[in-house]
């Protein structure tokens, strides 16, 4: 369904809470920048990119979206069934059975804020980084959700340490 892949495109690709993505409008996106303003703990405000699969999934989405769009609606950006702004629980019945369907584990939501932190502190990203982009108002708190794998642990000592 292209509601689903915008979501999970969008939930894996700019590393959003369940409760931030069910929140969002419309109006959110910056389609040009591929950027999309979130509201997230506390009612910070950030705004954070997204990559080319998010937005060709939210364009594919917006299209058909009409079709479900009802007066309740609103600007809501993801609808459920009903016409209405979809629910987390709705959010996380399509993470469990995407991921269920693939080939590893089934992993929650969450699980995919993890792996996206992750995989930009894989990619050469720095934690600061990785913390505006995840609305942690601590770097502890950024540190918990990546995991340095000991072959990335090895090269960074071989890259920067002296004595290495």
């Amino acid at each position: 369904m292209l509601r689903d892949h915008a979501v999970l495109e969008l939930l894996y690709g700019s590393a959003l809470r369940v409760s931030e993505l069910t929140s969002l409008e419309i109006s959110s996106l910056d389609h040009g920048e591929r950027l999309v303003r979130v509201l997230g703990k506390g009612g910070k405000e950030r705004v954070v990119p997204y990559g080319a699969p998010a937005a060709d999934a939210l364009g594919a989405w917006l299209a058909a979206r009409e079709v479900l769009a009802t007066p309740e609606s609103g600007r809501a950006l993801f609808l459920g069934r009903r016409g209405r702004r979809l629910d987390p629980r709705a959010v996380r019945a399509v993470v469990h059975a995407a991921t269920g369907a693939a080939d590893g584990p089934e992993i929650a939501p969450h699980g995919l804020r993890h792996s996206a932190a992750t995989h930009l502190l894989e990619g050469g990203s720095d934690l600061r980084s990785i913390q505006e982009l995840l609305g942690h108002a601590s770097l502890a708190t950024t540190q918990r959700y990546t995991h340095v794998s000991p072959e990335r642990l090895v090269a960074a000592f071989v890259q920067a340490h002296p004595r290495a």
